[in-house]
């Protein structure tokens, strides 16, 4: 699953509802996104992948429920960090860049989680 059109899309939002580079406006833009996107996202990842790996509906909903907070969680002791810096510190050209190299690994874990069993 490539998240890049979405995740720079994303940007673009964000950097249009909060415009500006200050300490507040990362902080701000950083909230909406973990507290908005990541959330989002991971609810619609996980079955995404549960669906290609021909689980049934049932099986699906009982892995979502199973395995959604502890991804989230998990999600929480990663990204806020790097968003920070990410929305702070790089230019809005280069943000998803960062995100994809830090992403190797996100994606690493994720792809792990949704094959547990």
């Amino acid at each position: 699953v490539s998240e890049g059109p979405v995740v720079g899309g994303w940007y673009k939002v964000l950097d249009r509802l909060i415009p500006g580079g200050t300490k507040v406006d990362a902080l701000k833009k950083m909230l909406l996104d973990q507290g908005g996107f990541a959330p989002c996202f991971l609810g619609c990842f996980l079955p995404l992948v549960g669906t290609l790996n021909g689980l049934s509906a049932q099986d699906n909903w009982a892995k979502l429920q199973r395995d959604y907070l502890d991804a989230l969680i998990t999600n929480y002791y990663l990204w806020p960090a790097v968003q920070l810096a990410n929305f702070y510190l790089v230019p809005l050209h280069y943000r998803l860049a960062v995100v994809q190299c830090v992403a190797v690994i996100w994606n690493s874990y994720l792809s792990w989680k949704a094959h547990q069993l």
